[in-house]
């Protein structure tokens, strides 16, 4: 069992996946202050004292703070954790990209709080869930292709977790050779007819923030005959369910790509 003496007492969340977790693993009386960004869970925007951006925060709000430890994420956060760490706090960003290094990166924050064994708990339980997942859409005859859509201008495609949880989902990425760039620049589609040429059956939008037209996505020059376009398939997971390297894309998010797969193939039946 989570022993509350262990690890830091005072903990700043850069970004919302690591406030969601460790509020799973009952440690939320160790969050000071969290991200603008946060919606998961909800009650958190109401319990916690928000002093952050994506790129950027309040420096002097959350060193007033006085954490023992601030937690963030990725790459593109480097200048803020420049930031704090110049300020005198100790910084702690991760740069999960793949469904094993979420898994990764959930155990080593547990570790931090002392919580190995609900986290080992919550692990296997969701490790169970993508096993059984993945046997159904085994099953099916055929896989429906997806292009997943992270941004509209530029066309940015799927990252590696959620090309990853395609799969587990009973899907195809169209564009799995670029789920393997870490950095987002690297994953834009600089030719706009080459998803239409992929002839994707289900079209995914999760505009990082910002809502999902699929309107606009049908009315781009030349889509009008992709299999996806034309059946009516385009759909949208909010970016906070996918988007965020931890429980809600391997949990909520992947439900919901599940959900559109199974429907997906029950009419092709």
């Amino acid at each position: 069992m989570s022993d509350p003496r262990t690890g830091p007492q005072r903990i700043v969340c850069l970004t919302e996946e690591t406030t969601e977790w460790l509020y799973l693993l009952g440690q939320e009386g160790r969050i000071v202050g969290i991200s603008g960004y946060t919606v998961r869970p909800r009650r958190a925007r109401h319990e916690k004292p928000r002093v952050s951006a994506f790129l950027d925060g309040r420096i002097d709000r959350i060193v007033a703070l006085e954490p023992d430890l601030v937690i963030g994420f990725s790459d593109m956060q480097a200048a803020l954790a420049d930031k704090l760490i110049r300020a005198g706090l100790n910084v702690l960003v991760t740069n999960q990209r793949s469904v094993a290094q979420i898994f990764g990166t959930l155990r080593l924050v547990a570790g931090l709080v002392g919580c190995h064994t609900e986290a080992e708990s919550w692990i296997a339980a969701c490790q169970q869930r993508h096993r059984d997942i993945a046997a159904e859409a085994a099953r099916w005859p055929r896989r429906p292709r997806i292009y997943f859509e992270e941004w509209d201008e530029p066309m940015i495609s799927a990252i590696q977790w959620v090309s990853e949880l395609i799969g587990i989902a009973g899907g195809a990425d169209v564009f799995p050779e670029l789920a393997s760039q870490s950095m987002g620049r690297d994953r834009v589609i600089a030719d706009a007819l080459e998803p239409a040429r992929r002839a994707p059956d289900l079209i995914v939008g999760s505009w990082c923030g910002k809502k999902f037209r699929p309107e606009r996505v049908a009315a781009r020059a030349a889509w009008q005959d992709v299999p996806a376009v034309r059946d009516g398939e385009l759909h949208e997971i909010k970016s906070c369910d996918i988007l965020q390297p931890g429980p809600a894309a391997l949990t909520d998010g992947l439900e919901q790509l599940h959900r559109l797969c199974a429907a997906w193939a029950a009419r092709q039946s």
